[in-house]
């Protein structure tokens, strides 16, 4: 608790790396696992911040979903493994996901930027 609520550069700060640590761990852990172990830890830290729970979950979400394609434990990788042409090599899967991890970052980077996106319709829909 008191290196998130002390961390340099404030709510934000400690935000950033509550992601880069759970992003890291989604290379050798399983969702569940990540869920069960860190968020009780981190999540009452960040709400005490006034982060939005809403946009604290989306991003916990996105986040978590990166871990199904990141190697060694990406599990959609090992899935479509499992249903590729014989040609088609573990090599080239792992090549193949690059891009949807990068636009992962970046849409939680516009996210950490720009809560709105995740906030406005759960806000209307609750009037």
């Amino acid at each position: 608790h008191r290196l998130l609520e002390h961390a340099p550069g404030g709510a934000f700060s400690a935000m950033l790396m509550v992601m880069a640590l759970m992003f890291v761990l989604g290379f050798f852990l399983d969702v569940i696992e990540i869920i069960y172990v860190l968020v009780p830890l981190v999540a009452p830290v960040l709400l005490q911040m006034d982060f939005n729970p809403v946009w604290l979950g989306v991003m916990f979400a996105i986040n978590l979903q990166t871990s199904f394609l990141t190697p060694p434990l990406g599990y959609a990788l090992f899935y479509l493994r499992s249903v590729a042409p014989p040609e088609i090599h573990t090599r080239h899967i792992y090549q193949g996901i690059i891009p949807f991890v990068l636009l992962q970052l970046i849409m939680l980077g516009l996210l950490a930027l720009l809560p709105g996106l995740a906030t406005w319709l759960p806000a209307v829909i609750a009037g």
